[in-house]
């Protein structure tokens, strides 16, 4: 097993906590990033000390705030000094927010944006200079099937600002492949348990808009909406399965891991549109003559 360094961002809970529990189980050294490990997440980063002991992994925690530039490059910083070297970065860090698009307000979806957008957008530029040395590295981007599936009503600052970092993706898969820095995209689909997901989604801030949508034509939608979501789920949905599509893109080799991966049980057609999508991305790149952009250019010794 090629043991890989690795960095996940927004890893207190969700996707990334059990992205972080399954690399580290695969013989990884695994650095769960997350903001305030001295504060509100003090318990998470005892758990994860917790587990590292009772399983005998290489799980440590790491204090990284994606809103923050200086954070970001404080934490690649000491990776790098401790390692010499980080092989992958996975990009899980962000948050939601329910409720009627209207009643959100410009700069609660500027908040969106910044989380999970901008603050993949911080931690490349810490990352990415230590990866273009090295010409060798994998960024994986947790995406979501709402970029091109099936896309439920109220959830539109965080659909917005998936698509923005889904196409951020796209184009940095391009920009990087010459430094030998590979790109994979994971798509999963709704997860209405086992994540926080949705008990921890920002509100509306405009409480009186949000009063108008709660009554006729509206009135109880958000509980359906919510009710109707989860029925598309199947009961034996596992979210480790998320876990697990990332375990299986770091162990594959190098050079010839996938670009998308989709993990959608309630197959919201995502897979369909991002086939369409991807197939014309790679037959223009070819087209234009840059065809070498569709995977990352590996130097002798990789």
């Amino acid at each position: 097993m090629n043991q890989q360094i690795i960095l996940i961002t927004g890893a207190s809970s969700g996707f990334g906590a059990l992205a972080a529990r399954a690399l580290a189980h695969a013989g990884h050294t695994v650095y769960a990033s997350m903001r305030e490990t001295a504060g509100r997440n003090a318990a998470q980063v005892a758990a994860a000390a917790d587990y590292a002991t009772q399983h005998g992994v290489d799980l440590r925690t790491l204090e990284l705030d994606v809103a923050s530039q200086s954070s970001a490059d404080a934490a690649i910083a000491r990776i790098v000094e401790q390692h010499g070297r980080l092989d992958v970065l996975v990009h899980n860090a962000g948050h939601m927010a329910f409720g009627p698009a209207e009643a959100f307000t410009p700069e609660q979806f500027a908040q969106l944006f910044d989380s999970n957008v901008l603050g993949a957008q911080r931690v490349n530029r810490a990352a990415l200079p230590q990866l273009r040395k090295q010409r060798h590295g994998l960024l994986l981007w947790v995406s979501s099937s709402s970029v091109r599936g099936g896309t439920p009503p109220y959830l539109a600052p965080y659909f917005a600002a998936k698509a923005a970092m889904d196409s951020l993706a796209i184009s940095y898969a391009a920009e990087l492949a010459r430094w030998g820095i590979e790109t994979s995209i994971l798509v999963p689909g709704a997860f209405t348990s086992g994540t926080n997901h949705f008990a921890h989604a920002g509100a509306p801030a405009d409480q009186a808009r949000l009063a108008e949508y709660d009554a006729a034509p509206t009135a109880g939608f958000g509980e359906e909406i919510l009710r109707k979501l989860a029925g598309t789920v199947p009961e034996d949905a596992d979210v480790a399965s998320v876990a697990e599509a990332i375990v299986e893109i770091v162990a594959r080799p190098y050079g010839r891991r996938p670009f998308r991966v989709h993990v959608d049980p309630a197959s919201d057609g995502a897979e369909v549109v991002n086939a369409v999508g991807d197939r014309i991305r790679a037959e223009f790149l070819r087209r234009v003559g840059l065809g070498d952009l569709l995977a990352p250019r590996i130097d002798a010794g990789h």
